[in-house]
């Protein structure tokens, strides 16, 4: 006869951890009547998993919507902004601001359509990547321009092996996560960048018995004042975003991007320190792909 088992979710609180969400699992011992078998497993993993597949199905909805727009919005901008510059050359200095507003809309709202479209299921080629390259060029670029009064830290495993990926696609990762860190911190604190190698993260391959590894860790780290309550659940959907002037896109595509790399995003913010932790598969002596 099966036992019974039995699923809750709880909160562990010790004075050498902060607060770790635990799914314990309970079933009758057969043969030992009046106990029972305790599991507690660590369920941030599990959740990840959960939330990465929602955000692919975000992301192919955004991608399905990015298509009408391109269809629908797109070609009749084009109209509109063209019949605004040829009002700009022919009407009165006085209302030339306002040909120049409808311009400059016409051109953000393409802009935001032409984001979107970079959801799509596109092919993607995978290859061996040094991710300290990556890390390397990423923050120069990052430097040069938007955090040049940031103060840089590097942490890195000098023996960490290739992550298996897409070099142009991690680049735009962290270079969001960088900009994100940056403003942040309003361009004048402190960002981290550290990698790791931590075996114990596997995900099972839908369809299949394989199990993949992810024990390579890539973390963007900052001193700013943490992400605020309210968005922190949502906080990779997409159009969900605190800037005043933020699509609500950019993390929504980091998502997809490590979801399409077979890999896990998680966040950790509290006031005075933000992390993005990326868990990514690393590249195998004879070239095989195990995404």
């Amino acid at each position: 006869v099966g036992a019974t088992v039995s699923d809750h979710d709880m909160t562990l609180e010790c004075p050498r951890i902060n607060k770790q969400g635990l799914t314990v699992q309970g079933s009758p011992l057969l043969g030992e009547a009046g106990s029972v078998i305790l599991v507690l497993q660590d369920a941030s993993a599990a959740r990840s998993l959960d939330r990465q597949l929602g955000f692919r199905s975000a992301a192919r909805s955004v991608a399905g919507m990015a298509a009408i727009l391109a269809h629908e919005v797109k070609n009749p901008l084009s109209g509109i902004r063209g019949a605004a510059q040829l009002l700009e050359a022919s009407v009165h200095p006085d209302d030339r601001e306002l040909t120049v507003l409808i311009r400059d809309e016409a051109d953000r709202i393409r802009a935001l359509v032409d984001r979107m479209e970079v959801f799509g299921e596109k092919p993607v080629t995978f290859a061996p990547v040094n991710i300290h390259r990556v890390l390397e060029h990423v923050r120069r670029l990052a430097q040069s321009g938007f955090a040049e009064n940031v103060r840089f830290a590097e942490v890195y495993d000098p023996s960490l092996p290739p992550v298996l990926g897409n070099r142009d696609q991690l680049v735009q990762v962290l270079l969001n996560l960088v900009k994100n860190a940056s403003e942040a911190t309003d361009g004048t604190g402190e960002i981290t960048l550290t990698t790791a190698y931590q075996q114990g993260v596997r995900l099972a391959v839908a369809g299949s018995n394989a199990r993949v590894d992810l024990p390579l860790v890539v973390a963007v780290r900052d001193n700013g004042p943490g992400i605020s309550d309210d968005i922190r659940p949502h906080l990779f959907d997409p159009f969900v975003t605190s800037k005043p002037s933020g699509s609500g896109l950019g993390l929504a595509l980091v998502a997809k991007i490590v979801a399409d790399h077979g890999g896990l995003i998680e966040v950790d913010s509290r006031p005075g320190r933000t992390e993005f932790r990326l868990h990514l598969a690393m590249h195998t002596d004879d070239g095989a792909s195990q995404i």
